[in-house]
């Protein structure tokens, strides 16, 4: 149905608390799955965005979970459902308008880069 998530990811260790955030895309299936360590903000630069093993579909329905085996808290930060703009969806080029209210218009992956940009 075209959903998508965007979860906060608290990984616990020993000395520190990492955070980095998982952006999930509904994939029939499954969803797909990229990690990226900053929020891309609206109409500014481009950043890093990692792609990741392909998520069960529950991520996109939890708003909170403790991971097992010391793994991390998630935790839902935004979610909503998506447009794509071409028929092409796979994880090295997608183009989607989102809806969501940290991540709305059009959202843009190329490679290793994401961009957020006013949707026209």
């Amino acid at each position: 149905m075209n959903k998508w998530v965007l979860l906060e990811h608290k990984v616990y260790s020993v000395n520190s608390l990492d955070i980095h955030y998982d952006f999930l895309v509904e994939n029939g299936t499954d969803c797909l799955t990229w990690k990226f360590f900053k929020l891309p903000l609206l109409n500014q630069a481009s950043i890093e965005i990692f792609k990741q093993p392909n998520h069960r579909l529950v991520w996109l329905s939890r708003a909170e979970y403790e991971l097992s085996g010391n793994r991390g808290f998630i935790k839902r930060l935004d979610h909503g459902i998506f447009k794509k703009v071409t028929n092409k969806q796979d994880s090295e080029y997608l183009r989607l308008i989102l809806d969501g209210e940290l991540l709305y218009g059009l959202f843009e992956i190329s490679g290793n880069f994401c961009r957020l940009s006013k949707n026209n």
